[in-house]
């Protein structure tokens, strides 16, 4: 069973990697919205002002989250490294809102757009040190280079959310085979 804090980390990655994929597309305005689904603390409640903050900095990170899969972990590690010298991170364990004891990695008085971005970057060191880059890739669908975090045991996982794209590469795939099975012979009008 995970604890409290392998879920909440696991929960960080999904979410970042939902808003690297909202601001990557050009959606600028899905970062309230993205971060009340996931419960970040605060995300209700943040001004438009912080909440802007949020947007611009994960805007600042979006070409470390397009190259995780890439990178190893060295060059991850180093780059997270560096955005980690700028927040103001005092790690305390606490327990509010039902969950258990789990860690704050800023003040209380901290920022709310340094409190996510804390918690983005700690759970990608979390990740880092765990599994390395591996569980990080792109959608395998030819039409998209959505990001997706794998979190199968056997590390499986080859598209994104959208179940179109799994969808469309499937039935590509499938019609492929049919057709070299037929000889290359294209499938009659009607037939699917």
């Amino acid at each position: 069973m995970a604890s409290v804090t392998q879920s909440e980390t696991r929960l960080t990655i999904e979410t970042m990697v939902k808003l690297a994929n909202a601001l990557g597309n050009g959606d600028l305005d899905t970062t309230r919205d993205t971060l009340v689904d996931a419960g970040f603390s605060g995300a209700e409640e943040a001004s438009a002002a912080s909440v802007h903050r949020v947007t611009e900095r994960m805007v600042a990170i979006l070409p470390l989250m397009t190259e995780l899969p890439d990178l190893d972990v060295t060059a991850a590690a180093r780059t997270i490294n560096k955005h980690l010298t700028t927040l103001p991170i005092s790690p305390a364990i606490v327990d509010h809102g039902g969950v258990g004891p789990h860690l704050h990695w800023t003040p209380a008085a901290a920022t709310f757009d340094d409190q996510v971005l804390a918690d983005v970057l700690m759970s990608l060191a979390h990740e880092l040190c765990d599994n390395g880059t591996d569980r990080f890739g792109r959608c395998a669908a030819t039409d998209c280079d959505d990001l997706f975090y794998d979190g199968t045991r056997n590390r499986s996982r080859r598209f994104c959310v959208n179940p179109r794209c799994a969808s469309r590469t499937h039935t590509a795939d499938h019609r492929a085979r049919r057709r070299a099975n037929d000889g290359g012979s294209s499938p009659k009008s009607g037939t699917p």
